[in-house]
Order: structure tokens, then sequence, then C-alpha cells
């Protein structure tokens, strides 16, 4: 009889062969190599750098944090200085667009003394004057009576009985209002007709 080494089954297809030795007890010289160092470069983890290595890193990590800080925080000043700014120079805007009616109505005083009849044409000019810079500054006068109530644009003071008015339209405008309804300063105070 000879012996004839048996040849192995073939490995069904997709199924992971079986190894030709045994694989060694981990732990053992073996199982981490010939040399005993460990696992190799491509070890999951890679190579195990030393701890200076990992000091490196962790302070160049908290280095890039401390400065993504520190420009946040400079943001944040920044910002706040050029909000600033900003609503200085609207200030100054609104003021400047002011001046000219104070000065008008200096002017409507000093003539006053010599002729009171004058200060009533005065006092309208000068009122026309700031009815003007509001409407400049993006707040128009809004005062149209015969129109229907918009609650968005009026409010209601009073309710009358006009038997010629539509129910529901203003017929008297108590107070004027100023800009419009998506950039509204006060709404217009009204009195509506009386709905039957």
């Amino acid at each position: 009889m000879s012996h004839r080494p048996q040849e192995p089954e073939p490995v069904p297809e997709g199924a992971v062969p079986e190894p030709e030795q045994d694989l060694p007890a981990p732990g053992t010289a073996e199982a981490r190599g010939a040399g005993g160092e460990g696992p190799g470069p491509d070890a999951a983890g890679g190579p195990v750098p030393p701890g200076d290595e990992y000091a490196a890193v962790l302070a160049e990590l908290e280095d890039r944090w401390r400065r993504a800080l520190a420009d946040l925080d400079n943001l944040r000043k920044r910002h706040a200085r050029e909000l600033e700014r900003e609503r200085a120079a609207e200030r100054a805007r609104t003021a400047t667009a002011l001046l000219p009616v104070i000065d008008n109505l200096e002017l409507a005083l000093s003539h006053a003394e010599a002729d009171p009849a004058t200060i009533v044409e005065g006092v309208k000019a000068v009122r026309d004057q700031a009815v003007d810079a509001l409407a400049r500054l993006g707040y128009a006068r809004q005062d149209e009576t015969g129109v229907p109530f918009d609650p968005a644009r009026h409010e209601v003071v009073g309710v009358v009985d006009d038997p010629e008015a539509e129910p529901g339209t203003v017929v008297q405008v108590l107070r004027p209002g100023y800009g419009d309804t998506g950039n509204q300063l006060r709404p217009v105070a009204v009195a509506v007709a009386k709905r039957e």
C-alpha cells in the first residue's frame, strides 16, 4: 500500500480557507512576531509613537484651540464695535435731519414777538419740514380718511355713527401714523364708522 498524501478538499466559493498551520496563542513571543516587537505598522492603530509625540500633538491641538477661541473673541469684539459705530452714525443722520426743524422753530419764535399772526404759518411750515424729515428717514405720514379699516395700519380709538360712511371705514384721523405696514413707527389713531 502506498501512502500518498491526501489532497485537501476544495474550499467552497466565498469561504475562508483554514490556515496551514496553527495560530500562536496570544501573548506569546510568536504572536508578537519574530523579534517580539509587537504589532507591525499595518496593524490597527498604526505604530505606537513615543509619549513625546503624543504630548507634541496634544500641545499643538491645545494651541489651535486657544487660537480659535481668541479669534472668536476678537470677532465678537469687532462686531460690537462696528454695531456701535453704525448706531452712532444712524443717530447722527437722524439728528441731522431734525436740525433744520429746530432752526425754523427758533426763527418762528423770534418773529412771534414782532407779528403774532405769522407764528401760525411758521409753525405749520416747521411741522411740514418735520414730516418731510420723517419721510426721508422711511416713515411717511399716514392720515387718510375714507379708507377701509386695516388693523395692521390703524388703531381704533373711537366708533362713530355716520350714515354717509360705509361701515368699518375710517371717518376721522385723531393722530396721524408714520411708516408703512412693514416699517411702522406708529399706527394711525382713527375713529371708524359703526357696523350695523
